[in-house]
């Protein structure tokens, strides 16, 4: 049989493994197989010695087909180089097609490939001081897919992750904590994720173990949210990346492709162009084209912080589900607005809106009360955007000339506001008509991967003068185009 042979073999069991799937026990843990054009892009990620022996590590392994991908590139390109391979494995379903696929790559590579499977929960056994699996700097490469799926603060797993002094709060974050942990000096780890640890807190704390364990080798993102696992209806968007336990950071090759099957791009950037050395949140930011750098370059240029403009960001107070006894959905005495997402139309706030949630809120003591803004200027910036939307960035204002008195703002909002007091009207539109500039939605995608904008990205961003903030708020301008040419005659000159 010839080595090409191999992934297409496994990739038959790939399918089969799938489909014998229970639903439930898949949600449970995370399962999400690698499809094999995606499985030979992975492969081809780390760099391979000529010779000798490298020990491998397949955490998660599945079906088994990364392994099975990766010794198809060994056995096409370096016919000197031996492979011991071990893959762990949680459920006990998948270990007749793993054991298939082991079987297939050791029949194959005639002597050049060992492998073992070891059935085991990866995250447990690998934590604690009954720990069995015993993995530390023991390989030279860690190639995966791990499981996708949160941890809850209480989990058996996210307890035994913060004693062993990660706190991973997905899955895929403690798989990785782990396998880089399984690394030799000097080795390396190539692994298919959600982009999501790139930014925002909620990562914060793994994000930055990470960037001190390996430095980054090469990261390629798809353009496409849908067509990596697309038969396991997974919508996350997904990176390949690789890392170097120990090395010093130096250049990143960013690439890109619409997904697993089309041609790539890439480009060699310097380290600190992926990520910032003055960024305390260490986020991972890929400009992948020229573009990408010359907004980043942009945006970067702009003197303010909000900051230094005294401006604060912070979440909406309203909790809607927590506060079921204060909403109404019609006016009562002492009601106040009461904002949500759907209010947010065209650069502006549409209220009250026939959107299916009560447009107002009715205090009925001091901590209701507390949840009101007094009267005054705001810019509103969704937390979550719908997938058509043309931006990540969703920005309007509230007019207390349109809607005089107090306002009430729902928790999926995020309020630009000056201690808790309202903006003026020309710095609040001025806010709004940067933040939803092209320039801005272009900047955010190289860092963002997701549809949430945390207040800890916003704060993050950088932003003109407040002249300049108020000299683009005391323009009105509505439509993309408008906001574009702006941006562009007075930012961008």
């Amino acid at each position: 049989m010839l080595a090409t042979d191999l992934l297409r073999i496994a990739e038959v069991g790939r399918v089969a493994a799938l489909g014998g799937l229970d639903a439930r026990t898949q949600s449970q843990l995370g399962q999400f197989f690698t499809p094999a054009a995606a499985a030979r892009l992975i492969s081809s990620m780390p760099s391979l010695p000529s010779s000798g022996t490298l020990r491998v590590l397949d955490p998660g392994a599945g079906s088994g087909i990364l392994t099975a991908a990766l010794v198809s590139r060994v056995l096409a390109e370096r016919p000197e180089l031996s492979l011991e391979i071990v893959a762990v494995e949680r459920d006990p379903a998948l270990l007749p097609h793993l054991r298939a696929t082991l079987d297939e790559c050791e029949r194959v590579g005639d002597g050049q490939v060992m492998a073992e499977i070891v059935q085991a929960d990866f995250i447990l056994d690998s934590t604690g001081l009954e720990s069995s699996l015993n993995l530390d700097a023991q390989f030279d490469l860690v190639i995966e897919n791990p499981p996708y799926g949160k941890l809850p603060v209480s989990s058996t797993h996210r307890v035994a992750m913060r004693a062993s002094g990660v706190d991973a709060p997905n899955l895929y974050a403690a798989f990785l904590a782990l396998s880089v942990a399984a690394l030799r000096p000097g080795g390396q780890v190539v692994a298919i994720t959600p982009r999501s640890f790139f930014n925002g807190p909620y990562f914060g704390e793994f994000r930055s173990h990470l960037l001190d364990s390996i430095a980054l080798d090469r990261v390629h993102v798809f353009d496409s949210r849908s067509t990596v696992f697309a038969d396991t209806g997974v919508l996350q968007e997904n990176v390949i990346f690789s890392g170097t336990r120990g090395a010093a950071p130096g250049v990143v090759e960013l690439s890109v492709s619409r997904d697993h099957t089309d041609d790539v791009v890439s480009r060699v950037v310097p380290y600190d162009d992926v990520v910032y050395p003055d960024d305390p949140n260490r986020f991972i930011r890929l400009a992948t084209d020229a573009d990408d750098t010359r907004v980043a370059e942009l945006v970067l240029s702009q003197p303010c912080t909000l900051l230094d403009i005294g401006i604060q960001v912070s979440t909406g107070r309203v909790v809607d589900f927590r506060s079921r006894h204060a909403l109404s959905s019609v006016k009562l005495a002492e009601s106040v607005p009461l904002i949500y997402p759907g209010n947010l139309r065209d650069g502006r706030v549409a209220w009250p809106r026939a959107i299916r949630k009560p447009q107002w809120f009715q205090p009925s003591n001091d901590k209701d009360r507390a949840m009101i803004l007094p009267e005054g200027w705001y810019t509103v910036v969704k937390r979550f955007s719908a997938k058509e939307e043309r931006r990540r960035i969703v920005a309007s204002v509230w007019s207390p000339i349109e809607n005089p008195g107090e306002v009430a703002f729902e928790n999926h909002l995020n309020v630009f506001h000056f201690g808790g007091c309202g903006l003026d009207q020309d710095l609040a539109q001025g806010v709004a008509v940067w933040l939803n500039s092209s320039v801005i939605d272009k900047f955010f995608r190289t860092f963002s991967g997701h549809t949430q904008v945390n207040a800890t990205d916003l704060r993050t961003l950088r932003f003109p003068s407040v002249e300049t903030l108020r000299y683009l708020g005391s323009n009105a301008v509505t439509s993309q185009v408008e906001v574009d040419s702006l941006v562009k005659e007075f930012v961008e000159k």
